[in-house]
């Protein structure tokens, strides 16, 4: 049963277009298919307990025969150098992650490239320098991307001393946002990991291009409503549920 329930796991995760994961999103994903109570509508907003423990999810991972399709295992690399051009023009925003291992699967995915948004970990502050100057330069700003719980302050504490002065926006997750999304937690916490990876990318996409999402009433169409069940328009608005 629970090896059935991890290849559909796996085929969500990769949904659509062949997306790449990590580990711990996939680890999500399974208990959002074993947990009907995440696939409820979005009234009453809650998070529900993981309903499976990670270590008991690597043993049946590693239980599986050959590649994981999507899963990303190479080593986590370094954030990766600027390009010394950058330098020398303006740049409109930079990506702080709490977590290396989401921002190398927002890397791998190529967001730094469709948003035009280099992304780093909060591990590897201090930045050069140089990027902070290119983002004032732009009248740029700095998002940070989070967990909810204890670390989401010190998180954007790190990130707002380094940009000393440059404008830091911090885009969640924030306890209404996993509740609408009826995210599973483990503890007290609601991961970034959490959210279904094409809903995570389409979000910070937009997020960081600050491309809002439409009035309720324009939601009430039926492809406007469908785009928005699949995570194309942004996280849940509180006022809008």
């Amino acid at each position: 049963m629970l090896e059935k329930a991890l290849g559909r796991a796996v085929r969500r995760a990769g949904a659509p277009g062949g997306i790449l994961f990590t580990e711990r999103q996939l680890y999500f994903e399974l208990c959002r298919g074993l947990q009907p109570l995440t696939r409820v509508p979005r009234r009453p907003r809650f998070t529900v307990p993981a309903p499976i423990g990670y270590a008991r999810f690597e043993r049946l991972l590693g239980r599986w025969n050959g590649e994981v399709p999507g899963l990303l295992t190479a080593p986590r690399r370094p954030a990766p150098a600027p390009s010394p051009e950058v330098f020398g023009y303006g740049l409109p925003r930079v990506l702080v992650c709490q977590h290396r291992d989401i921002a190398d699967m927002l890397l791998a995915n190529g967001l730094h490239m469709e948003s035009v948004c280099p992304v780093f970990a909060v591990d590897d502050l201090p930045l050069d320098p140089r990027l902070r100057a290119a983002v004032e330069a732009a009248a740029g700003r700095v998002y940070v991307l989070h967990d909810t719980g204890p670390a989401e302050a010190a998180t954007v504490d790190a990130v707002t001393a380094w940009a000393d002065g440059v404008p830091v926006v911090p885009l969640g997750l924030r306890p209404v946002h996993a509740r609408a999304l009826h995210l599973p937690r483990v503890g007290a916490t609601a991961e970034v990991a959490a959210v279904n990876p094409a809903r995570l990318l389409r979000t910070v996409h937009r997020l960081v291009r600050e491309q809002y999402r439409p009035r309720r009433s324009l939601t009430r169409l039926p492809r406007l409503r469908s785009l928005a069940a699949t995570g194309y328009l942004s996280w849940p608005d509180p006022g809008a549920l």
